[in-house]
């Protein structure tokens, strides 16, 4: 069923329960965002994707990637009170992660030169939740997860040690986008690769990563391809009943 929404004044008609941020994204219209990905369900965590929504003549800031589309709903992305909201956000962003590209990157089109927090450190991870949620719903081991609370909260593997249900798929590494999980060569190993989160190892592969000639790995590749075309499928199912 469609509704009928407005954006910074555009009228656009989508599919009930469509994420604000693609309804945005239809019209072109940009919203920033860290913690989103078109294959994994909607998580808000990075706040960056921000907008305010006008509903019942009362507004509100939401985020946009997990607040569905409504009829009638007012959506707003770039009003005084959304840049001040997402402002602060990246201020926060780059004194936990002063020295990640990606967030230099970002700040810097933001417009974002310099931040009024006390810098905690020289993070890497953002805690955006992607290789956690990739592992989860795409992989399906659960290897990795948020470990901690407040300040304290963390990416790692229980306990803090090498998982005995990685299957070292790189999906992680792949999805990451400070690349704190990344894949590096094995010294001991020529030809061998390990995944490195932080200064933990994760070197549980049996094949050493030689994922070309894994049958196990060959198998993951394949329920990976069929999760992302069944998707592309509702996506192009979605337009063409849109178009109608």
């Amino acid at each position: 069923m469609l509704v009928t929404l407005t954006i910074n004044g555009q009228i656009i008609h989508v599919e009930r329960e469509t994420p604000i941020f693609e309804a945005a994204k239809k019209l072109g219209i940009p919203i920033p965002t860290l913690c989103h990905h078109e294959a994994l369900k909607p998580y808000g965590s990075c706040r960056l994707c921000t907008v305010e929504v006008v509903k019942n003549k009362w507004p509100k800031l939401v985020t946009s990637c997990n607040y569905p589309a409504e009829d009638g709903l007012e959506v707003k992305t770039d009003t005084d009170r959304v840049k001040r909201t997402r402002k602060m956000v990246m201020e926060l962003l780059l004194a936990r992660c002063p020295h990640v590209p990606a967030i230099q990157q970002l700040a810097q089109k933001m417009g974002v030169k310099t931040s009024q927090f006390k810098k905690k450190g020289d993070e890497q991870c953002i805690l955006c939740g992607l290789c956690v949620r990739v592992c989860d719903e795409i992989v399906g081991v659960r290897a990795i997860g948020f470990v901690g609370r407040g300040t304290e909260r963390e990416m790692n593997t229980p306990f803090g040690i090498e998982s005995d249900t990685c299957i070292g798929c790189g999906a992680c590494t792949y999805i990451c986008p400070t690349s704190y999980i990344e894949m590096v060569e094995r010294p001991d190993a020529p030809g061998g690769r390990s995944l490195n989160k932080g200064e933990l190892t994760l070197d549980s592969c049996p094949n050493s990563y030689v994922c070309e000639n894994c049958d196990r790995e060959q198998q993951f590749l394949l329920e990976t391809m069929q999760v992302i075309e069944k998707f592309r499928r509702e996506n192009e199912k979605r337009r063409s009943e849109q178009k109608v």
